[in-house]
């Protein structure tokens, strides 16, 4: 995984470049159609029609040179697309909505993951919504996608937030030694951690793809008022994402490059990259809108946390899609599924 230190040493590299060089010079610059998106953890699963754009050459079809740059949250992602470091990035809804309501100039143009793929975990005493009342859930963070995978279940489930007390307790595997030890009673993790949670006697309690209809776990983020050329490159980026989840979902003769491929991004051994895949390459939007239901119930739970009126957090303010309304009108999509107008 490349560090945030990584990511900050390029962003300098670019202001500089972008800043300091002579016109002519920045002209070279961006001659080669270079695209920088980050990502929020952008080893993982959540990346993998990014992947699949960047090993299959579906980026260079469209003539974009992709870098894929990782980092350990949202905040970094959201500072580098404002300072203009990058021109998307790839994140759960919640970051870029916090930076929108904060001035900063972005929206979110497209959503490729619109399922929660977490497991909602307990104690094995806990056998009925209601025994969770007064329970301690273990979350990663406030204000990340995990807590609010958390409230958006408890919401499901007909619990309210304030009938369970939250506690930040680390990572997956620190939460799940956090119930075994008595110090939480639930917690949420992601579909791979299920085997650790049966083998250690908890409870899958549920299953948040089925109990969640929809979260905005994978958006694309940027810049609102793009330009001209800036347009025409995010452009082609959203092309290549479609492609990459149409052929994903379609094309199963991919699967052995694409289990390879994660293999080595992820640094997982076969058998784990092998049930990532059968999991995940049905899953992903295509086309990959943002499903607004799921994006509404965070902002709900976002205006509530600010303690702001619901008017402050219409859709709007936070996401244009004008640019996959466009690539519809002119029938990208029935093209790439090789169908007539």
């Amino acid at each position: 995984m490349i560090k945030t230190k990584r990511l900050s040493m390029i962003v300098g590299v670019l202001f500089f470049l972008v800043i300091g060089l002579t016109p002519v010079a920045q002209i070279f610059v961006y001659a080669g159609e270079t695209f920088y998106n980050g990502g929020a953890g952008a080893t993982g699963v959540r990346e993998l029609p990014l992947f699949v754009a960047k090993d299959f050459k579906i980026f260079e079809k469209y003539g974009l040179d992709v870098e894929l740059i990782s980092t350990n949250g949202g905040s970094p992602l959201v500072q580098a697309l404002v300072g203009g470091s990058m021109q998307s990035a790839s994140l759960a809804a919640m970051a870029p909505i916090r930076a929108v309501q904060a001035g900063a100039n972005l929206a979110i143009v497209a959503g490729f993951l619109n399922k929660n793929m977490y497991s909602f975990v307990t104690r094995q005493n806990i056998q009925k919504a209601s025994d969770l009342k007064g329970k301690t859930i273990g979350i990663a963070s406030f204000g990340a996608a995990n807590e609010f995978s958390v409230l958006l279940a408890l919401k499901a489930l007909g619990i309210a937030s304030n009938e369970v007390n939250l506690r930040v307790a680390g990572g997956s595997l620190a939460r799940l030694t956090g119930i075994e030890h008595g110090g939480i009673d639930a917690t949420v993790v992601p579909h791979s951690n299920n085997s650790v949670v049966i083998g250690r006697g908890m409870r899958v309690f549920a299953d948040l793809a089925k109990l969640v209809k929809e979260f905005p776990d994978g958006t694309v983020v940027m810049k609102r008022n793009l330009s001209q050329r800036e347009r025409a490159a995010s452009k082609r980026f959203l092309q290549a994402l479609s492609e990459a989840i149409y052929r994903l979902k379609t094309e199963p003769a991919m699967r052995e490059t694409i289990v390879a491929s994660m293999q080595k991004r992820m640094r997982v051994n076969r058998k784990y990259a092998e049930d990532v895949y059968e999991e995940y390459n049905e899953v992903f939007s295509y086309p990959p809108r943002l499903g607004r239901d799921g994006l509404q119930d965070v902002l709900e739970i976002m205006a509530r946390q600010a303690n702001k009126p619901q008017a402050e957090f219409k859709i709007e303010r936070f996401v244009d899609e004008s640019i996959m309304d466009e690539l519809a009108a002119e029938g990208f999509f029935k093209k790439l599924e090789g169908r007539s107008n």
